[in-house]
């Protein structure tokens, strides 16, 4: 019989790689059902200290996931509650903001005619042409959004009932990942899995803290340059910003867009600077002191893992693919066989050269 150490290494690539199309297929297909499943896993080890708080003050067990799934939904309710206030009060607005957006399109369209020497009739045959496009796809985007939505409220219905049944089976959990393994193993398993739990209560504790600073600072910086609902703004602006790298681009181009619709072409360049400064705040200060403290993985890999997790998965993919692949770093350093993997996923640069020389054979 043949060692797996003695399979050549086209055979191990070719195995690796149709080990990772099969984990990305089942992901897609099953993103209903995982999806609802990991985030629950989450929320249920970041409300697990309450639970055992709970527990140490004599409170039934199950009273205690119950008080702690509560506190979590109310927290929850609140937040969307805010948000839905201030978008309400932005929508009052719209129409104001459409004629003003138009006036501005219009003013446009006049630059390029005389910058470029193109007739206003061949921009507005373009325009017309583009809002028809937009009507054709009208229908299979008006099914998608329909679909996204009833995807939406069924995991909202179904991380609740997770969350109290991770709670609740715990004990039944932790002894299966226990059986999974040899007896010997037992002390690893219970370091990986109080690494795991301590990494993931650590970064959504130090996600919050991010988001609660970078909204302070965003709310106060916009309503200094005077733009208008910088509460809403300063909020989806720091709900982008735990996107890594993507969603804070995206959280930039959003009040620009708004100071050009709204005010002088000039207070989208304060904006961009606000923005600038505040993302170099919180990239060299919050960031490594609050959140990258928790999870060691390095720049290109945590772009790659979003773009991918944004392909799989969308806006949750993105949010999710950072905590996964810590806990995949947690698990790679404790296994010898996948310490480089654990290494590759790192962000500790070795100090050695870019061709080191080896030692001569005999």
């Amino acid at each position: 019989m043949i060692k797996s150490d003695h399979y050549p290494f086209y055979f191990k690539f070719a195995s690796i790689l149709v080990c990772i199309i099969g984990f990305i297929y089942i992901m897609c297909v099953g993103q209903n059902i995982i999806a609802p499943l990991i985030f629950a896993a989450i929320i249920s080890i970041l409300l697990n200290p309450m639970v055992n708080f709970l527990v140490r003050k004599k409170f039934n067990r199950l009273l205690a996931i119950c008080i702690a799934l509560l506190v979590g939904i109310l927290f929850t309710a609140g937040l969307i509650y805010f948000i839905a206030s201030q978008m309400a009060m932005f929508s009052e607005a719209l129409p104001q903001l459409k004629e003003k957006f138009f006036t501005m399109l219009h003013d446009a369209e006049a630059w390029v005619s005389r910058r470029f020497n193109v007739s206003t009739s061949k921009i507005d045959a373009w325009i017309t042409e583009q809002k028809k496009e937009g009507l054709n796809n009208s229908t299979s985007m008006i099914g998608e959004t329909i679909s996204t939505v009833g995807g939406l409220f069924v995991m909202i219905l179904l991380i609740p009932v997770y969350v109290f049944l991770f709670l609740f089976y715990k004990p039944l959990l932790l002894e299966f990942i226990h059986k999974i393994f040899p007896a010997q193993n037992d002390l690893m398993v219970n370091d990986v899995l109080k690494e795991i739990k301590t990494l993931i209560q650590s970064y959504l504790v130090g996600l919050m803290i991010e988001a609660a600073i970078v909204t302070a600072l965003c709310t106060t910086g916009l309503l200094i340059i005077g733009i208008d609902y910088a509460i809403l703004i300063g909020i989806i602006g720091a709900l982008l910003n735990l996107i890594p790298y993507i969603g804070g681009i995206i959280a930039t181009l959003l009040p620009m867009t708004l100071a050009i619709a709204t005010k002088e072409p000039v207070h989208a360049l304060y904006v961009l600077i606000l923005y600038c400064s505040v993302q170099l705040i919180d990239n060299n200060f919050i960031v490594p002191k609050i959140v990258a403290s928790k999870v060691k993985i390095n720049a290109l890999v945590s772009i790659v893992i979003v773009l991918i997790g944004g392909a799989i998965w969308g806006v949750a993919g993105m949010f999710l693919s950072l905590p996964l692949v810590a806990i995949c770093k947690v698990i790679c350093d404790r296994i010898e066989p996948l310490k480089p993997i654990g290494f590759l996923l790192g962000d500790n640069m070795p100090n050695v050269m870019l061709f080191r020389k080896r030692p001569k054979t005999a």
